[in-house]
């Protein structure tokens, strides 16, 4: 299971916050991803640009 960390506070979150991704789905070109926190409670939907420009892969 891929892992990532929060670069920045993004959407209320702060940085450093790691998550696991949970799904990732493509429909039309657009890639969306789900990801949960580590602690599994708080869960965000987020597209391609926000993870690459937000979150660091961390496997």
């Amino acid at each position: 299971m891929k892992r990532y960390m929060l670069k920045n506070d993004f959407k209320g979150l702060e940085k450093a916050t790691q998550f696991y991704l949970i799904a990732e789905s493509e429909f039309i070109g657009v890639k969306e991803y789900v990801l949960r926190t580590r602690d599994l409670k708080v869960r965000i939907s987020i597209n391609e640009k926000e993870l690459r420009g937000n979150f660091i892969l961390l496997n």
